[in-house]
């Protein structure tokens, strides 16, 4: 494997726990090329993060398909790769056009690229963040749904969201999510928000899923939405990920951002 930086390296170790869930330091060391003790640096930084768990020799996943960590633990995972996708993704949006910002770090980020570019959004989100982050961007309108607060996310879930999307019709869905596998497609950890994203998916014409490396081959408890759903993923996955390929071979545009520069 080619020299990765270290929050590419970092992100690709938290992807091999989440699929594996159980990795030692020697394996990682050798695949990586680089010492145990930066491995173990890697993982400690990890395990801050909620991410792994540190047993003698390697590390374990913490808890399973239906355990989501933090969204501060989620948002410290691939921060900088998060950048440039979010950067591509604010590239594809369509001049005044109706855009739903999903909850979720990876498009927050999104929200963030978003301002400056003057583009008068008219943007449906169930993200307070979201909301927040837009709401002073100018010829921009801001449609927050309904529902319940979900602490932590700061997202809204429930009925009362499900049902605001049954009034809009939009043009595309910048979707965040737990995990992209190229035959499962995107699932999500959480019942109530994965509700959400398949109400908002339906409201519109294309689906953009925003998804870092990490979340690459992963499946969570929640289906979203098949493959067949997703117009355009972009990533810093490698083009020769498995799912990459598999995803472009089922037809979806694939957009690689090369997050080293």
């Amino acid at each position: 494997m080619p020299s990765l930086n270290v929050h590419a390296r970092r992100a690709a170790i938290a992807a091999r726990i989440q699929a594996e869930r159980e990795v030692d330091f020697g394996s990682l060391a050798e695949e990586f090329r680089v010492s145990e003790m930066t491995i173990r640096r890697d993982i400690e930084r990890l395990e801050e993060q909620g991410i792994a768990r540190r047993v003698l020799g390697g590390a374990i996943a913490y808890g399973g398909k239906s355990t989501e960590p933090s969204f501060d633990a989620r948002a410290a995972v691939a921060a900088g790769e998060k950048v440039h996708i979010a950067s591509a993704v604010a590239d594809l949006l369509v001049p005044r056009e109706t855009v739903v910002l999903d909850s979720g770090s990876t498009v927050l980020a999104v929200a963030r690229a978003i301002k400056g570019r003057n583009l008068g959004l008219t943007v449906i989100t169930p993200s307070l963040l979201v909301a927040v982050e837009l709401a002073d961007e100018p010829d921009t309108t801001i449609l927050l749904t309904g529902g319940k607060v979900r602490p932590g996310e700061l997202s809204l879930i429930g009925a009362e969201a499900e049902d605001f999307y049954l009034r809009y019709n939009a043009d595309t869905y910048v979707m965040g999510i737990a995990g992209v596998h190229g035959r499962r497609g995107a699932s999500e950890y959480h019942r109530e928000e994965g509700n959400v994203k398949q109400a908002a998916m339906r409201s519109a014409d294309r689906v953009i899923v925003a998804a870092d490396a990490s979340k690459l081959g992963r499946v969570q408890l929640i289906n979203v939405a098949p493959v067949s759903a997703i117009s355009v993923l972009v990533t810093d996955g490698a083009p020769d990920h498995p799912t990459v390929v598999e995803l472009r071979e089922a037809g979806v545009d694939v957009r690689c951002v090369d997050a080293r520069r």
